[in-house]
């Protein structure tokens, strides 16, 4: 590895610079040991890597390029175990990183949302009615649509991303708000506990004020009930297969 990060930069600085920067590191090397490295005969080992890369390279655009270790790993072992012998799959995954190459990874199901028993929730107060005559009368609670209507669970490379928002009707502005990497009860939770902090802070009063959701189990979980109920917030819950609120503010 030294020797190759001097050949990539010997045209820039040269090697006896490179090596006298190197030599107060780990790295250090003498500047004739890196001239009889060059000189040696490839081993062995160097040069089967240097076939094998060539192969993987081979399966890997035969294969519309989307193959992964594993698939490769399978296939090396399957169509040239009587040139190469049985190869060890960290090898494999060591020469594809080398050639800078990876599989196409499936994207991960974007997960569905589960919904409260109907006996379980409270009657729907504002049956499609959203106005407020003034501000704290009304909040809409939702993990609310992108454009074209689909909820705004964000895939990422990290795995998916979900969003909830607490909307003032009367406004048309959001008062409460999270982002996480789960759909645990909190994940709504928090977006109330802002909603009612900014509130309370402001010295509004929010008693009354009818809070509005879909069936969504993180709305009907007994923590986030709890919550409603000491600010004496009214539940409110839409109907079954009709969504909660009305197109949100855009961007």
């Amino acid at each position: 590895m030294i020797v190759v990060f001097i050949d990539d930069n010997r045209h820039e600085f040269g090697v006896e610079p490179i090596v006298r920067a190197l030599s107060g590191t780990a790295a250090r090397i003498a500047v004739s040991s890196y001239y009889a490295f060059k000189k040696r005969e490839p081993s062995a080992r160097a040069r089967r890597d240097q076939a094998l890369m060539v192969v993987i390279q081979d399966v890997y655009e035969a294969n519309y390029s989307c193959y992964g270790v594993r698939k490769m790993w399978k296939a090396i072992n399957r169509e040239y175990a009587d040139q190469f012998g049985p190869v060890a799959r960290c090898t494999v995954e060591r020469l594809m990183r080398q050639l800078g190459i990876d599989g196409i990874r499936r994207r991960r199901k974007r997960p569905k949302t589960a919904s409260a028993r109907a006996e379980e929730c409270p009657d729907d107060l504002v049956e499609r009615e959203f106005a407020a005559p003034a501000p704290n009368c009304l909040w809409v609670a939702d993990i609310p649509p992108q454009a074209g209507g689909t909820p705004s669970y964000v895939p990422t490379q990290a795995g998916w991303v979900y969003t909830t928002f607490i909307l003032g009707v009367f406004h048309r502005e959001i008062v409460g708000w999270q982002v996480t990497n789960h759909m645990r009860e909190s994940l709504a939770r928090d977006a109330l506990t802002m909603a009612l902090a900014a509130k309370y802070r402001a010295g509004e009063d929010v008693s009354g004020l009818v809070h509005h959701s879909d069936r969504g189990v993180q709305f009907r979980s007994i923590r986030y009930g709890e919550t409603l109920a000491e600010s004496e917030v009214v539940a409110s819950v839409g109907s079954r297969g009709i969504r909660t609120t009305t197109p949100w503010p855009r961007r």
